[in-house]
């Protein structure tokens, strides 16, 4: 598989080419068998590797199965999110965010991968877990969290406040389309999920402009 070292060990490159061998594999494996049917030892096979040599590689299937999620979030989130956040008009900046994230919902590894979440979470508690603990949902909502507390736009709201709208943006822009493309409905074109954006960001801006000023009462 590897040309090795003067030592006999794979050089850092060689690691790093077996590593995303064995991710590549397991990836096609978890997403089209599932993780219950996936076995170390069919992984192990398909690279042409002992399992004695893969266990010194991956603890056991749930570690290998938290860096195939890792792998395939990190291809689906740009390397540096900031520049999706420059600018002075909210409404462009969250619709820049609602057209990314449901590009990256709509995925095939995404929609695969939820639909692995989805059947095999009861079985395999851990799945979620490690889903929930890789943590980019978590940094998509503290990002937008902070847009939406820049003055003039936070209106003085309080942090929780800011990542619960933050989570509900999210939830809009992404939970319908994503549903569809995984046959709970018609998929959507892509002028439609333009559409869909467009709608989302504008729904979510008239509830944030109404909870961050509202409206004089009269008492009395």
């Amino acid at each position: 598989m590897t040309s090795p070292s003067r030592g006999g060990r794979p050089t850092l490159e060689d690691a790093e080419k077996i590593r995303d061998r064995i991710l590549d594999s397991a990836t096609e494996l978890f997403l089209s068998s599932g993780y219950g049917s996936t076995s170390i030892e069919a992984v192990a096979q398909s690279v042409r590797m002992s399992k004695r040599t893969f266990y010194t590689r991956f603890r056991d299937k749930a570690e290998l199965f938290d860096a195939v999620v890792r792998r395939i979030v990190g291809r689906l989130r740009p390397a540096d999110l900031s520049p999706l956040f420059i600018g002075d008009d909210l409404e462009e900046i969250l619709l820049r965010l609602a057209k990314l994230a449901i590009a990256a919902a709509l995925s095939p590894e995404a929609i695969s991968l939820q639909r692995l979440i989805l059947s095999e979470a009861a079985r395999f508690p851990e799945l979620a877990a490690i889903v929930v603990d890789e943590g980019s949902r978590q940094d998509a909502v503290e990002a937008i969290s902070r847009l939406l507390r820049r003055e003039p736009w936070g209106g003085g709201i309080s942090l929780n406040q800011a990542e619960f709208a933050a989570n509900q943006f999210l939830q809009l822009t992404m939970s319908l389309p994503q549903h569809q493309a995984m046959g709970l409905g018609s998929s959507m074109s892509s002028e439609e999920r333009t559409a869909w954006a467009e709608s989302s960001v504008r729904l979510f801006l008239k509830g944030f402009h109404g909870f961050t000023r509202p409206s004089e009462t009269n008492v009395g």
